[in-house]
């Protein structure tokens, strides 16, 4: 994969296509990894033009790459940016927290720079109480999702971006994600995006509302 097509560059050539003859009128796209590749958007934001772009597995580095593609080239109104788990996990090399930080301000800057609304989502917790999660658990440090995400408040704060918090909203007393939104501890289920679909839209609205002012 990453000596043949390292940002997955592929994925999503044809629909992009299909996507750039359509209207674009207020137009969102979903940009991220798994959690974003796995959200059917259909279903919880029925009639809505947003689109998905989530690939499985990818990494801020990777995401940079594809961002012209799959996000600037399509014109919408707002990007939802969600990124980072992977970095932490390590999925294409070890990656420094400050590295993580400078590609997601990379692409927010790029966004601002086409005239693209941005939401930048946090990282979500994980959680270790199932077989299935103990993997994904260990990869990812809360200590070090907690940087990011602090990052991420503070960079949005500074910049005039929206934040979009799901992190709060899913986290446990125990600081973990909640055991029944996640049976691996760390991909939204239903019951999980039914949580994040309202806050997601609450975030595009803020998003569109401040660049009309």
């Amino acid at each position: 994969m990453f000596t043949d097509d390292y940002g997955q560059l592929a994925r999503y050539r044809a629909a992009n296509a299909d996507v750039k003859s359509a209207p674009a009128e207020n137009r969102v796209v979903f940009f991220g990894d798994s959690i974003t590749d796995t959200w059917k958007l259909g279903n919880y934001f029925p009639v809505k033009p947003y689109v998905n772009r989530g690939i499985s597995g990818q990494t801020t580095p990777q995401m940079l790459v594809r961002f012209r593609q799959d996000v600037i080239d399509l014109h919408p109104k707002v990007v939802v940016i969600l990124a980072g788990t992977n970095d932490i996990a390590g999925n294409t090399g070890p990656m420094r927290t400050e590295d993580i930080e400078v590609d997601l301000a990379s692409m927010a800057e790029l966004a601002k720079a086409h005239g693209i609304a941005v939401v930048l989502a946090s990282v979500l917790p994980v959680h270790n109480y199932t077989e299935k999660s103990q993997d994904f658990f260990a990869q990812r440090p809360m200590a070090r999702i907690l940087e990011v995400n602090r990052w991420l408040k503070e960079y949005c704060a500074k910049n005039a971006i929206v934040y979009l918090d799901y992190f709060s909203a899913v986290v446990d007393e125990k600081g973990l994600l909640k055991k029944d939104l996640a049976e691996d501890g760390l991909h939204p289920n239903d019951a999980g995006f039914k949580i994040m679909a309202p806050l997601a839209e609450a975030a595009i609205a803020k998003a569109m509302a401040m660049e009309t002012h």
